[in-house]
């Protein structure tokens, strides 16, 4: 067996070494945070020990994992393991480590050890790149979302949801939405859709969408899907004014109906808006344009959903 491979990344911050620590150790904020992840979840949760289940991309593919993490906010580190890992990876782990510096910033450390399956030199070549890539994109967005954390960018922000009661099951609803290869038959504003799902409830979803005005983008999203419950997505090929969009399709059993919401978070792209909406256009401009068309999308959405359970009672 190889030694594990040990590599470190690093970035400055013009952030508190707390407020950056807490960041890190708040799994709920990664998808937001962090360009490769799709959804976190904590499995267990004692004092200053987690397991977190981590739904990401690694080289552009979707991958899932769990890890343990060490916690120790008095040192500002955390450790963190993979407990069973995914092809081609064999072991992971590795520690934040966040140093204060003179000017009240801070200077933030990333390590990794890891091994490939059979040590094999193609899967640590995969490995080699994928890590390389995640930590040089995460620490750059840790850098830039602190701004959007900490307030000084915070109008770029926008969460909303719409919600709609249906009679019908949970189940017919969950299978209208998670069955999105169909979407171009059944949802008018689809002009095309792409489905990948090589791992159950892992899903690569690209769709084309017509705007109200007649145009069509292209977006794709990674979706992890939980039958009957939630469908949570985070866009990975996003649309002009958006430089982040994560979703979620919330199922809430209500009598003898269910409760179905769409969540929206996003983040605009500010160096688009005179280009998408014209040189006069400013950033509530664009956030009342792209709350207007995802909420648009959704509600429509569930309609046909809704009309597609009730129509199966």
């Amino acid at each position: 067996m190889q030694p594990a491979r040990e590599v470190e990344h690093d970035i400055t911050v013009a952030a508190s070494a707390e407020s950056v620590y807490r960041l890190i150790a708040e799994v709920e904020s990664w998808p937001r945070i962090f360009p490769p992840t799709v959804h976190v979840e904590y499995l267990e949760r004692d004092e200053g020990r987690e397991r977190i289940r981590i739904w990401a991309t690694a080289n552009g593919e979707p991958k899932s994992w769990t890890s343990r993490r060490i916690l120790d906010p008095d040192r500002l580190r955390i450790e963190f393991r993979q407990e069973v890992s995914t092809p081609p990876v064999a072991a992971m782990g590795g520690t934040w480590v966040i140093e204060p510096t003179s000017d009240g910033g801070c200077r933030v450390r990333l390590l990794h050890d890891y091994r490939a399956v059979d040590d094999d030199p193609g899967g640590l070549t995969w490995i080699d790149k994928a890590v390389d890539r995640n930590s040089t994109s995460e620490l750059a967005a840790l850098k830039t979302n602190v701004e959007l954390a900490t307030g000084a960018e915070a109008d770029r922000l926008l969460s909303f949801e719409d919600t709609v009661r249906i009679d019908g099951s949970a189940a017919d609803v969950y299978d209208f939405l998670n069955d999105a290869q169909l979407w171009e038959k059944r949802l008018p504003h689809v002009a095309r859709v792409s489905l990948l799902e090589d791992v159950p409830g892992l899903q690569v979803l690209e769709m084309d969408t017509r705007t109200k005005d007649g145009s069509v983008h292209t977006t794709k999203s990674v979706r992890v899907c939980f039958p009957h419950r939630r469908i949570v997505y985070k866009q990975i090929v996003l649309p002009a004014l958006l430089s982040l969009h994560t979703g979620n399709w919330l199922l809430e059993p209500d009598g003898d109906g269910v409760v179905v919401t769409s969540e929206h978070t996003v983040v605009i792209n500010t160096a688009n808006i005179a280009k998408v909406l014209g040189d006069q256009a400013v950033v509530e401009d664009a956030k009342a344009f792209v709350r207007s068309a995802l909420s648009g999308n959704s509600r429509a959405t569930l309609g046909h959903a809704k009309e597609y359970a009730e129509r199966r009672r």
